[in-house]
């Protein structure tokens, strides 16, 4: 009770320090996961789960607050790697892990890894997409546009259009997303098979896939991963 009380006022940049020390200490040795769904697919559902069953889960504050992001955006992602924050946990889920191509680094940067990816109706994926913004584009509209395969038409509206002027700290939600329904299928079908194509022919073994709508997801993850799950565990975290 006395520690609780004090580790309330510690300010949370101490809080950051001993949760990275700890985490070092902890997970050394340990093999990483990865959840590499594209957003809006159980993302922060898997974080729950794995967070549950002992892992220590880098989610989207911590990848928001480390900036690994932007780091991939600019491709120096030993920046992220080397570091203590990315150290310091054994799972990650959300951004930037599901960012085009990455999961073909992570491979081959951490060879013991293990990855989640869960899919569901492109349809119902869509619509999420737009609930979550009200139809803009999702984050930092130069980074969504580049998953997206949008940069010509972001290109077009920074050369063109005088009152669309970003700069790197006012670049998000600034397009719409609306009337691109197909467009935005299309990439989001073809980066799932393509992540489930590369597995199958390098290693099968170290990917877990599923649908989102699969109700026995979580015991069938369990067994991937070598853990116990009760047979009525589950979870669904940030739902929209």
């Amino acid at each position: 009770m006395i520690i609780k009380n004090i580790k309330s006022y510690l300010p949370r940049w101490v809080k950051r320090y001993f949760k990275k020390e700890l985490g070092l200490i902890r997970n050394k040795g340990k093999s990483k996961v990865f959840c590499i769904s594209m957003q809006r697919n159980g993302t922060s559902s898997v974080g729950s789960f794995l967070n549950d069953h002992g892992y220590s889960v880098a989610g989207w504050n911590d990848s928001n607050y480390y900036q690994w992001s932007y780091y991939w955006s600019i491709g120096d992602y030993e920046t992220i790697f080397k570091s203590k924050a990315f150290r310091s946990f054994q799972a990650y889920e959300d951004a930037p892990w599901f960012m085009p191509d990455f999961y073909k680094v992570l491979y081959h940067r951490f060879p013991k890894s293990k990855f989640i990816l869960f899919h569901r109706d492109k349809d119902k994926w869509f619509d999420s997409m737009l609930n979550l913004s009200n139809g803009k584009t999702i984050g930092n509209t130069y980074r969504h546009c580049k998953i997206y395969r949008r940069l010509t038409e972001f290109y077009d509206r920074v050369d063109n259009d005088p009152s669309f002027n970003p700069t790197e700290n006012e670049l998000d939600n600034l397009m719409s997303m609306r009337g691109e329904r197909d467009h935005y299928i299309k990439v989001y079908e073809e980066y799932n098979r393509e992540v489930i194509e590369f597995f199958n022919k390098f290693c099968p073994d170290k990917l877990f896939v599923t649908r989102l709508e699969n109700s026995d997801k979580w015991q069938e993850l369990g067994r991937f991963l070598n853990i116990d799950v009760g047979s009525d565990y589950d979870v669904h975290s940030n739902k929209s």
